[in-house]
């Protein structure tokens, strides 16, 4: 028979297990948009904007309109995504996982359900349906990741995996497509995807939390029914109380400068303090001008690959189902870039250097090279040649992956955990603010650059460099520390 320590460590693999599973099968889904237009497209979604023109002397149907319309779905979607994991984010830190996962089924659930019943008369469906997809997606991933503090050694590596899972979902929109084109109705596809829901009921009242996992975990610190022991919220939630107060309790010597030139020690480091600080502002940069690059990179690929294509459905097909095939290796990039910020445990530290120091110090090369890889792709997706693109399929998933999971990972390491769901939620929020800018953006391509997005795409090239500002700023920060522990000494 099992022991009780036996069956935590049991359990904690169950909970990673299946949480993988979630966010690799459901939560990143909509960003798999741009294959699933390719099926509303024949569908008929949106197909009263095509109209008859006149090129050269040649009857051809001019579908501007319509690619224009899907690409505001994923716009609004996108920006749905991360501007509500803000009070997403303050629900998760106040009522905890159990009312935050039911939220996020809900809102899941009915989304599949719109595109379930929606038909090509009713595609405005689409808006309201794939925002409420990206919103119980994210609501999905933000109570997962949590789980990585039932694995402290490895706490990044495990944050950067569901992140990269997170990614690697945007595949389930191939699946439905090679399903749609072996003669299954895209109904009944959207309709098991809802039945799904059962699977996340399941997760949440068996293997999850009601409130937090806590960080780090107290000893023999368990959840659920263990041992023939019930805990109950009032339980775990002192446990979570008694660790944020030795937490904050812990020595931590030095203090940070924040935005409005205050220094801030660490030992008592409220939100506001944590806002306005320029880790913070920068890491919202860096996040910021990736991001934007990103999603318009997905929300213009459909009418880019036809444009490249000169319009051949076959050949749009064929690289649409290869950038949804590479989406599934998200999974596969996201545990390099936490196995970097990893690298440093176990080892002994430098003499008076903090754990968060340390961690820092480890994150500066993560986020030097998902800058760098940012502007690769960002110079790849620009050049207008076909075949190239399947290295910009590469470069863009690899990208992503670094950027999600380093994104949360720098979150839990930069900051208390006590303010892990507030943070994230509005990093995420105000980044949706700036993803806006990808409307006047296509606006722009459509408009005065006639459908050439040659100059948007070296504007958002350069647009990507003021990524490298936050690596920079956290290795003067750790280098001001080092030297301040040295004239000490």
């Amino acid at each position: 028979m099992l022991g009780c320590g036996d069956g935590r460590r049991v359990r904690s693999w169950l909970t990673l297990a299946s949480g993988l599973l979630e966010c690799l099968g459901f939560a990143g889904a909509v960003f798999g948009w741009a294959t699933l237009v390719f099926v509303l497209k024949s569908e008929g979604y949106f197909s009263s904007l095509c109209v008859n023109a006149t090129v050269n002397g040649t009857a051809v149907e001019d579908c501007r309109g319509q690619d224009e319309q899907f690409s505001l779905v994923f716009t609004i979607a996108s920006f749905m995504n991360n501007f509500l994991t803000l009070p997403n984010g303050f629900l998760f830190d106040h009522f905890g996982t159990t009312v935050a996962r039911l939220l996020g089924i809900s809102v899941y659930t009915a989304g599949m359900l719109l595109i379930a019943f929606s038909t090509p008369v009713s595609s405005v469906l689409l808006f309201p349906a794939l925002s409420f997809i990206a919103v119980g997606g994210i609501l999905f991933l933000m109570t997962n990741m949590q789980v990585a503090n039932l694995f402290g050694a490895h706490r990044s590596t495990i944050i950067t995996l569901y992140n990269g899972a997170f990614d690697s979902s945007s595949a389930v929109f191939l699946i439905v497509k090679l399903l749609f084109e072996d003669g299954v109705p895209l109904r009944w596809s959207f309709l098991f995807l809802s039945c799904c829901s059962v699977f996340h009921l399941f997760r949440t009242f068996v293997l999850m939390p009601r409130t937090h996992i806590p960080y780090p975990l107290p000893e023999d610190y368990s959840y659920g029914v263990n041992c023939g022991v019930t805990r109950d919220y009032a339980v775990a939630k002192n446990d979570e109380n008694n660790i944020q107060t030795s937490k904050s309790e812990e020595e931590m010597p030095f203090k940070e400068t924040s935005a409005q030139g205050q220094t801030t020690d660490t030992t008592e480091r409220s939100f506001k303090s944590c806002f306005l600080s320029w880790f913070f502002l920068w890491h919202m940069l860096w996040l910021s001008v990736m991001q934007l690059r990103h999603y318009l990179f997905i929300g213009t690929l459909n009418p880019m690959l036809n444009h490249l294509a000169g319009g051949e459905p076959s050949l749009v097909s064929r690289y649409t189902n290869a950038f949804a095939f590479t989406q599934l290796c998200g999974i596969l990039c996201a545990p390099w870039n936490g196995l970097i910020m990893d690298r440093h445990k176990g080892k002994q530290r430098e003499a008076g250097q903090s754990e968060r120091e340390a961690d820092l110090r480890a994150a500066i090369l993560s986020l030097s090279l998902t800058a760098l890889q940012c502007v690769l792709f960002s110079v790849c997706a620009a050049t207008p040649l076909l075949p190239l693109q399947y290295l910009t399929f590469i470069l863009q998933v690899l990208n992503r992956s670094f950027l999600y999971g380093g994104n949360a990972a720098f979150i839990s390491m930069a900051f208390p955990p006590a303010h892990f769901g507030k943070l994230y939620g509005t990093v995420m929020a105000l980044s949706a603010v700036f993803s806006l800018l990808q409307y006047p953006c296509l606006a722009l391509i459509k408009g005065p650059l006639g459908g050439d997005p040659l100059y948007v795409n070296i504007a958002l090239t350069v647009l990507s460099l003021l990524a490298f500002i936050n690596p920079v700023y956290v290795y003067l920060y750790c280098r001001d520390l080092a030297a301040q522990r040295t004239a000490s000494h």
